[in-house]
């Protein structure tokens, strides 16, 4: 065996090597498709549960989104309705303090008046009195 087919019998041991390497990767990354492949399926599956869910999910929300404005547009008349309460209590309550003030002022006049009233009359009394005692001591005198 010369040189040259020492050097051929290395190549084509050399060349088995790689070829068996060769497969071997390739076998492992076959293998390591199908794991990927079959965990993209899975993924996939769950995409489609999760999907569906949330398209649930948003028809729900736009429905309780639609009942919410159905509420909140009736609670606004009754919020409005509220808000006509308040001000007529507050007009009420504005006539009342006028009517409390005018009949405060009409009994404060009645009240002077009474107040004159009892004075001149008491000074009627004083006089009377006088007068009656004066009207005596001169009957006494006379007597």
């Amino acid at each position: 065996m010369s040189l040259t087919g020492i050097s051929l019998l290395i190549i084509a041991i050399s060349f088995a090597f790689i070829a068996i390497y060769v497969a071997k990767t390739l076998k492992a990354a076959s293998g390591t498709m199908t794991s990927v492949s079959q965990t993209l399926e899975k993924v996939e599956v769950q995409m489609q549960g999760i999907t569906s869910e949330s398209e649930s999910l948003l028809k729900k929300t736009n429905s309780l989104a639609e009942d919410v404005e159905q509420k909140s547009q009736s609670l606004n008349g009754f919020v409005d309705s509220i808000n006509n309460v308040g001000s007529t209590v507050g007009h009420v309550n504005t006539s009342l303090q006028g009517m409390a003030e005018s009949v405060a002022h009409a009994s404060h006049e009645k009240d002077e008046r009474v107040v004159k009233a009892m004075k001149w009359g008491d000074a009627a009394i004083e006089l009377y009195l006088k007068w009656k005692t004066k009207k005596n001591a001169t009957g006494r005198k006379g007597s």
